[in-house]
């Protein structure tokens, strides 16, 4: 467990410890801290002097039957996010003295909600903030939102005639759609389509870079890369446009490096060669004016600063300023008048404004008490109660008997071991191998006890800590609320978001609802590294224990899936108001178990009508009475009407 740095007595504690301890000093700051209660707080305007308390909020909002599992969305956080980007750039663009400007769109698949979208493009539209498609769903959603004549609206992914002849006449509509070629069929299509509706789109063109990116998504560059036009194809679309009398809409250059860039010198090689491909469009001919930088401004997620896959060893501003310098280093050596900059930033958008709350429900637990020695014990049990004795003998405090440990805990585990095979020969009964588990527990406790926490050990005495680890059950579903950290081992800050001024005694993991043994929660943030197990408080039964995973505004929602069934959480969109007050913007409920029954092609009706007939067969064989089977549909007509998750 990480230590506090304060020379206070070390048995006492305090939230600057649970601060440390959790990385909130690092990951958290501008929008989340603790308070003297011990409970998290949140700055959703990025200011310390505007606070919510996360407990007071969920008792309020519990009050308004929105029970856990519950997604907080805080509005005010999206827009102090817009407003930090543009912010960046404009430093940036002031600071190098750049002729241009920049202008984002958010990329709708980050967050499809509209509210969320709704929300970016209000908070945005002072300057121009426009939106990114990906899909014809997607263009669907972008042209009736965007009411902005100047707002851009970038039209990526796979295109079929239909979207291209739609983007063609949103632009006559007074839109500004850019049609992006990501597949060089797609030039003819666009020929095609100008054709036949006698007007053409704004043109882009991705282009397929050779410079490598990292992380988990190095794929997206590169010649092999899903999409993009390699340079010989961008060549053969330029000709193709020109013959065509269409080579003045092509106004745009887009790349993109992947989500999450993690490496901030993988930018700076990206945007060298992006900026000598655009200055090569311009000798062509195409009149250009748009660099799209693409996404992939990356969201440090354990607060360590490091190009490690959750963390990123660059700021925003380090963003911006390397966007803005290389382009105008590169048009400047050529005389080029520099382009509007257009970057597609949603996950360092999206991401901090959303906070899942989830209860816990349970835990495994061991008892800590020495079983009762019986009169003939089974030798690997007398054996265990030897280690376990040996092991309370250390003395503590002496490092130098840490070579004892090792061994008392390689004799527990093979005596542990020797109980296993007298169990499955038949030499002793279930009663004997349960006080070699719990033996083997306790000689791990006291062990845990002993060894000293600042000193390094061996990767077996790390074991300890495993074997006393607990299972805390969570009141949610992994692939419905956080996918992609069983999909892509995706890591987020998960933390208690009270009983901060307790120092936590417990280790564990989470378990979800489902019956999947990948519904887990196994790995937390480590500042840059990775950690299995996390620092928990002991659950009290009759006393709720709440868990808050942040920074998951992104892709989680629109990713997960109906495993088992268990739909949408409770959602609320909070504003804050004068005098660190709030107001819900926005309530969204929950996927009830008619909705997901329904999603699935069954028919809520038809179903309770089949379990009333059945009801009454079994009425009329004497199974079942009037009255139960009348309490069974009442509860069936219930659970039809609430949510998926557990409640009281």
């Amino acid at each position: 467990m990480t230590q506090s740095k304060s020379t206070k007595d070390p048995s006492e504690w305090t939230v600057e410890d649970s601060s440390i301890l959790y990385g909130l000093d690092r990951w958290g700051k501008d929008y989340f801290s603790i308070n003297s209660l011990g409970n998290i707080t949140v700055s959703p305007k990025g200011s310390p002097t505007e606070k919510l308390d996360l407990m007071v909020l969920l008792e309020e909002l519990n009050g308004r039957n929105l029970k856990a599992p519950l997604l907080l969305r805080f509005d005010d956080i999206l827009e102090d996010r817009i407003k930090k980007l543009r912010e960046a750039f404009t430093h940036s663009i002031s600071t190098y003295n750049y002729l241009g400007k920049y202008q984002g769109v958010f990329p709708i698949k980050c967050n499809h909600q509209h509210h969320v979208i709704d929300k970016i493009l209000r908070s945005g539209r002072q300057w121009n903030f426009g939106l990114e498609a990906g899909s014809k769903a997607e263009l669907l959603i972008a042209l009736s939102l965007i009411n902005d004549p100047e707002a851009l609206l970038i039209c990526n992914g796979y295109k079929d005639q239909r979207y291209i002849e739609t983007a063609i006449l949103a632009r006559q509509l007074g839109k500004n759609p850019i049609v992006v070629i990501e597949q060089f069929d797609e030039v003819e299509r666009i020929i095609s389509a100008s054709k036949k509706l006698g007007a053409a789109p704004l043109i882009g063109i991705r282009a397929k870079l050779s410079s490598q990116s990292n992380g988990r998504w190095k794929n997206s560059v590169g010649e092999k890369s899903k999409f993009g036009l390699s340079i010989p194809e961008i060549i053969n679309g330029v000709k193709a446009l020109k013959s065509a009398n269409l080579l003045d809409e092509l106004t745009l250059l887009h790349f993109h490096l992947g989500s999450q860039i993690t490496d901030i010198a993988v930018l700076k090689d990206a945007l060298q060669e992006a900026g000598q491909i655009y200055i090569e469009l311009k000798h062509l001919g195409a009149p250009m004016g748009y660099l799209d930088v693409g996404g992939g401004l990356g969201v440090d997620y354990d607060g360590s600063q490091t190009a490690t896959p959750a963390s990123t060893n660059y700021s925003l501003q380090n963003y911006a300023n390397d966007v803005v310098a290389t382009i105008q280093e590169s048009c400047a050596a050529h005389n080029i008048k520099v382009p509007t900059l257009i970057s597609e930033s949603g996950r360092a958008i999206a991401s901090h404004f959303s906070i899942l709350i989830f209860n816990i429900l349970g835990t495994d637990s061991n008892c800590e008490e020495i079983p009762k020695q019986e009169n003939q014990e089974s030798l690997a049990v007398e054996n265990l109660r030897k280690t376990l004795n040996t092991i309370i003998a250390i003395d503590k405090n002496k490092d130098s008997d840490i070579p004892k440990f090792q061994e008392a805990w390689n004799d527990a585990l093979k005596f542990k071991d020797d109980a296993l095979t007298a169990f499955r020969l038949g030499y002793i009964g279930l009663p004997e191998r349960a006080k070699a588990e719990q033996l083997t527990w306790l000689c791990a406790q006291e062990l845990a006890r002993r060894i000293p926490k600042d000193k390094l050990v061996t990767k077996e005495l790390e074991a300890v800590n495993r074997a006393l680890a607990e299972t805390y059950y969570a009141n949610l579903s992994i692939f419905r609320s956080a996918p992609d950290t069983w999909a892509i081992e995706q890591l987020f800050p998960i933390m208690p978001i009270h009983r901060l001024n307790e120092k936590p005694t417990k280790l564990g993991h989470f378990v979800d609802l489902t019956c999947d043994s990948d519904g887990k929660l196994e790995r937390f943030i480590n500042n840059g590294k990775v950690k299995s197990l996390l620092e928990l408080h002991d659950f009290k039964n009759g006393s709720p224990y709440w868990i808050g995973m942040f920074l998951g505004g992104a892709y989680q929602e629109v990713m997960g899936n109906l495993h088992n069934l268990f739909g949408t959480t409770n959602a609320v969109h909070i504003r804050l108001t004068n005098n660190d007050e709030y107001k819900l913007d926005h309530v969204i409920r929950g996927n009830t178990k008619a909705d997901v029954l329904k999603l699935m092609e069954h028919n809520p009706e038809h179903l309770l009508e089949r379990l009333r007939m059945a009801s009454e067969l079994a009425i009329e064989s004497g199974k079942l009475k009037i009255n139960d089977a009348q309490r069974l549909l009442e509860h069936l007509e219930t659970s039809l009407r609430q949510i998926t998750y557990l409640h009281e």
